[in-house]
């Protein structure tokens, strides 16, 4: 059943670690959001550590700048995981490849130091996605062609973002993990570390583990999330509680008339998703 809250201050005595999301629940993209960031804050300096767990593609050093920018105080958070770190160890498995790169020049930061090699896609041993190249107006559809060929040629896809979609301040944009979706409807291969994928937990688990100078029990980790299949999947596949975050990518699902989350809609869209929560926020506040 899923537990309406108000603030995290409800759960400060039954968990010691946080894993939050970034994009969604203390950002869209455009703008930080001043009250989750503040949560965090005062989770971090009465409760314990708090980690971010983002799918971002990008290595944590460029993600903190990007938070840096968006006015996402470092006192929010003790550290940082990314896909983009975790995607770094599967392509040096697989240097010199050579490998056919889809995504946004701004994504080129995963690549350095990889000693990795670029090909067109009839030459190349495997594919390395971010996402799509032009966000802003590009679907998976624009890929379909692209992908068949690649289906064809049974090359395995990195993806280095999981997410399939995220906000960027008031819209939905697709991620890397939607044209990996695509390309396993046509049969291809597909390999990830981020969310909802164990390596990415393994990591933050480590870090949990230096942060508080022991390792963590599980059960006394919080998971905290607005992504159904990736937040709350890869909570639900590690036996970890979670905070459904409503006003993310689902917030037109979930909004009531009184402009809240409503708790009967987000336990509906749980159960289709067919994750579980055990928690339920609007947005996240202490």
């Amino acid at each position: 059943m899923l537990h309406r809250i108000e603030g995290l201050s409800a759960l400060a005595q039954r968990y010691d670690v946080l894993l939050s999301d970034v994009w969604g629940v203390i950002h869209n993209g455009a703008v930080s959001f001043p009250a989750p960031c503040a949560a965090l804050a005062t989770w971090r300096e009465r409760v314990g550590p708090v980690i971010l767990v983002s799918n971002s593609p990008r290595p944590c050093a460029e993600v903190v700048l990007q938070l840096d920018g968006l006015g996402v105080a470092r006192g929010a958070y003790s550290a940082l995981i990314t896909s983009g770190d975790l995607t770094r160890r599967l392509l040096a498995e697989r240097a010199p490849g050579p490998a056919y790169r889809i995504g946004p020049e701004r994504d080129r930061p995963l690549y350095e130091g990889v000693d990795l090699a670029f090909a067109d896609l009839e030459h190349a041993a495997f594919i390395s996605c971010t996402g799509p190249v032009d966000d802003d107006v590009e679907t998976p559809e624009d890929y379909r062609p692209l992908l068949t060929r690649a289906a064809a040629r049974r090359l395995p896809m990195i993806c280095a973002n999981p997410d399939k979609v995220v906000q960027r301040g008031s819209r939905l944009i697709y991620c890397g993990g939607a044209l990996a979706e695509l390309y396993e409807t046509l049969g291809g291969e597909v390999i990830m570390a981020g969310k909802p994928h164990a390596p990415i937990y393994e990591a933050a688990y480590a870090r949990a583990a230096e942060l508080a100078g022991r390792p963590v029990d599980r059960a006394r980790i919080l998971v905290i999330g607005d992504g159904l299949a990736t937040d709350i999947a890869g909570a639900n596949a590690q036996a970890l509680d979670a905070v459904f975050i409503a006003a993310g990518i689902h917030e037109a699902e979930t909004r009531d008339l009184a402009g809240g989350a409503d708790k009967l809609a987000m336990e509906r869209l749980l159960a289709e998703g067919g994750v579980h929560a055990a928690y339920g926020m609007d947005a996240l506040a202490w």
